[in-house]
């Protein structure tokens, strides 16, 4: 099994994609709506924690099956909201566009940013982690630091976004930064 600093820089390392869509989050909506930002970062924790547990109970039934597509849907959510996200920034200021404040688009984009999160389910799986009981640790581990990284992602965001929209749109920049997350994720898988 692993130490308690090797899950501290698991859940880091799976973090870090949520705080950078909570920063981009941030940047769009520029207040701080504490309420819809504590949920954001809750539904962020919860699919980085339960993702691992997917994918360790996967390990038992189907492996293969699973390691063959993961990337290809974290790929494709994380384009059709970046894509959506580009489209909006180009599209007229009276149309509606992507707002990461509402509950279905924190639900597509915590499944997007944890699709990834399987993979550290299976490990877990190879490193000793044989019953359910164990795993309480390292997920709430996860899910804790990616609930404190979203906070502090949309928060900075919020600060920030004033200076950054001034010279960028922020729905394009975020959608660059989500599409460039989906091929990275997808690059990893299939070529490493």
């Amino acid at each position: 099994m692993m130490s308690l600093w090797e899950i501290i820089l698991i859940a880091v390392a799976l973090a870090m994609d949520c705080f950078t869509v909570s920063v981009v989050s941030g940047v769009i909506t520029r207040q701080n709506r504490w309420g819809k930002v504590l949920r954001m970062a809750f539904l962020f924790g919860f699919f980085q924690a339960l993702m691992p547990f997917i994918g360790w109970l996967a390990i038992h039934y189907f492996q293969s099956s699973v390691e063959a597509f993961d990337h290809w849907i974290a790929f494709g959510l994380l384009a059709f909201i970046g894509i959506k996200m580009i489209k909006d920034a180009f599209s007229p200021e009276d149309e509606p566009h992507m707002d990461p404040t509402q509950l279905r688009t924190q639900l597509l984009l915590a499944l997007a940013t944890s699709i990834d999160a399987l993979a550290v389910g299976i490990s877990f799986s190879c490193t000793g982690y044989d019953a359910m009981g164990q795993l309480w640790l390292p997920l709430a581990v996860i899910g804790l630091v990616s609930f404190v990284f979203s906070v502090a992602g949309y928060g900075l965001g919020v600060r920030f976004g004033e200076v950054i929209t001034r010279r960028w749109k922020p729905e394009l920049v975020g959608g660059i930064i989500l599409i460039g997350m989906g091929i990275k994720i997808l690059l990893e898988h299939l070529l490493g």
